[in-house]
C-alpha cells in the first residue's frame, strides 16, 4: 500500500510525515468502493444493483475515485503512524493535519504523495543536573508572624453575643432591605430578609457598610447611594437608588485576651503564653520546611530550563489549559454554563479569560517534561513494599481490580517523582543568599 514514507522534524515539536500511495493499492481501494455501489446503488431504469459498471461509472465515477482516495489516505496514515519511530508519534490530543488538501484530486491512475502535520512529544537533551549552586531565599519567621498567627487562633476562639448598642465596624448585623422607585414603590425583585453580613467587610452588594454605622437594633432607615462610574455591578454603574433597610439584630464578635488560660484552651501542651508563642513559632518555621523543598526545586529546574531548549507543542499548552479551566470551573461552585454566562456579562469570553494561563502552562509543562527526563535517565526503582504501602493507603476503598491495576501505575509514577526530587535536592548545593520574611515566602508560594 505505502510505497514510501520519511518524517521531516519541524519546530515547536511538530513533525511532518511524508506518505506515498502505490497506484494499485489506489486502483484496488477504487475497485472496492465500485463494487459496494454496484450492489447498493439505485439507476433509474435499473433495479437495485443491477446497474452495469460504466453506467455507475458514468454517474457517480469522479465521487467514488474521491471517496477511495480518502478512505485510503486515511487508512495510510495510521499505517505509517504505526512504522515510525516511537519518539514520532502524535501526542493522543494532536490530530494529523492533512496538507494541501486541495491539491489532492482523485486520481488512481498513479502514486500519490501526501503529508500530515502533528505534535509530537518534545525531544531534548537534558543538561547537568547535578552539582549545581543554585541561589535561594532564607525564611525568618519574625514576631510580627508570630502574632499574626496566635491573632487568627484568637479569632478562630472568638465569641459571638448580641449587643445593646449603635452598629460600629467589624460587628454582625442582620438586616431585611428593598429598593425603592421613584414613588416609594418596592422594586420587585429585591427584597431580602435576615441579610448577615460584617460590618466593613464589603461582603454586601450594595455596600451600605458606613450607611449602617450608627443604626440600632430595630431602626428602619432610607439610604440613597449613587455607585461610580467604576462600579463592579454593570448595571449599577452612574445609578442612584434608594434602599428602605430595617437593622434587626447587632452581634460583636468577642476575642478572647491572650494569657495563660487561653493559651491552655488551645492545647493541653501550653501552659503559658510563652509556650503557646514558641510552640506557634515551631509551627510556623516546620510549615516553611515543606515550602522550601519547592522553592530549591524550583529554583533548580529554573536553572536547569535556562540551559536547554524544549519546545512545548501548542497542543500540549491547550490541554494543561483546559484542565486548568476544569479545575476552575469545579472550584467555582457553578456549572460551566454558569462560569460562561458569567464571562460573557463580563464583556469576556472563554479564550479571553484564559489567555493569561498560557505563559505559566507551558513553563509549568517544560518543568514537568524535565523532570520526566531526568526520571527516565536516572530509573528511580519502586520496591514492591514502597508500592503496596502507598496502594493499601490511596486506594482501600477501590474494590475493581481494573481500576486499581490502573491507578498503580499512577501511584508508582508518583513515588519516582517523589524519589526525582529527592535525588535533585541532594546532589546539588542551595545558597541561602536573600532573607525574607514568612509572610512574604509564603504569600509568594500560595497556589
Amino acid at each position: 500500500m505505502i510505497a514510501k514514507q520519511e518524517v521531516k522534524e519541524l519546530e515547536k515539536s511538530q513533525v511532518e510525515l511524508i506518505v506515498t500511495l502505490e497506484q494499485k493499492a489506489l486502483q484496488d481501494e477504487y475497485n472496492k468502493v465500485l463494487n459496494k455501489y454496484m450492489k447498493s446503488v439505485q439507476i433509474p431504469g435499473f433495479r437495485k444493483g443491477k446497474a452495469p459498471k460504466n453506467v455507475i461509472e458514468n454517474k457517480i465515477g469522479e465521487g467514488m475515485k474521491e471517496e477511495s482516495v480518502y478512505s485510503l489516505i486515511d487508512t495510510a496514515v495510521q499505517k505509517a503512524i504505526e512504522d515510525v519511530d516511537k519518539k514520532y508519534r502524535p501526542l493522543p490530543y494532536s490530530t494529523p493535519n492533512l496538507q494541501n488538501e486541495e491539491a489532492i484530486t482523485p486520481e488512481i491512475d498513479k502514486d500519490l504523495t501526501f503529508s500530515v502535520i502533528y505534535d509530537i512529544f518534545p525531544q531534548f537533551e537534558v543538561p547537568e543536573y547535578k552539582g549545581l549552586t543554585v541561589e535561594v531565599e532564607k525564611v525568618v519567621v519574625g514576631e510580627e508572624e508570630v502574632t499574626a498567627e496566635i491573632d487568627k487562633i484568637r479569632e478562630q476562639n472568638a465569641m459571638v453575643i448580641e449587643k445593646d448598642g449603635p452598629v460600629a465596624s467589624k460587628d454582625i448585623i442582620t438586616v431585611d432591605y428593598v429598593e425603592l422607585d421613584e414613588n416609594k414603590e418596592e422594586v420587585a425583585g429585591t427584597s431580602r430578609k435576615d441579610f448577615v453580613f460584617t460590618v466593613d467587610s464589603g461582603s454586601n452588594f450594595y455596600r451600605i457598610d458606613s450607611d449602617v454605622i450608627g443604626m440600632k437594633k430595630g431602626d428602619e432607615k432610607l439610604i440613597t447611594k449613587t455607585y461610580a462610574e467604576d462600579h463592579d455591578i454593570p448595571e449599577y454603574v452612574g445609578k442612584t437608588i434608594t434602599l428602605n433597610v430595617k437593622l434587626n439584630q447587632v452581634k460583636v464578635k468577642e476575642v478572647p485576651e491572650l494569657d495563660d488560660e487561653f493559651a491552655q484552651d488551645v492545647s493541653e501542651e501550653y501552659k503559658t503564653v510563652k509556650d503557646l508563642v514558641d510552640g506557634t513559632k515551631e509551627k510556623l518555621t516546620k510549615s516553611v520546611e515543606s515550602h522550601l523543598k519547592e522553592s530549591k526545586l524550583n529554583g533548580l529546574v529554573e536553572a536547569l530550563l535556562e540551559k536547554t531548549t524544549i519546545e512545548v507543542p501548542s497542543s500540549m499548552i491547550q490541554a494543561e489549559v483546559d484542565s486548568s479551566w476544569r479545575r476552575f470551573v469545579s472550584q467555582s461552585g457553578m456549572t460551566e454554563e454558569q462560569v460562561l454566562s458569567y464571562l460573557s456579562f463580563s464583556g469576556q469570553t472563554k479564550e479571553d479569560f484564559t489567555l493569561g494561563w498560557v505563559e505559566p502552562a507551558e513553563k509549568t509543562l517544560k518543568g514537568q517534561l524535565l523532570i520526566e527526563k531526568i526520571k527516565e535517565k536516572e530509573n528511580f526503582e519502586v520496591t514492591e513494599e514502597e508500592l503496596n504501602e502507598q496502594v493499601e493507603l490511596q486506594l482501600k476503598e477501590i474494590q475493581d481490580e481494573k481500576t486499581k491495576e490502573y491507578y498503580k501505575e499512577m501511584i508508582k509514577d508518583d513515588i519516582q517523582t517523589k524519589k526525582a526530587s529527592e535525588f535533585l535536592l541532594e546532589n546539588n548545593t542551595f545558597n541561602e543568599s536573600k532573607e525574607i520574611g514568612y509572610s512574604e515566602f509564603m504569600q509568594g508560594h500560595q497556589h
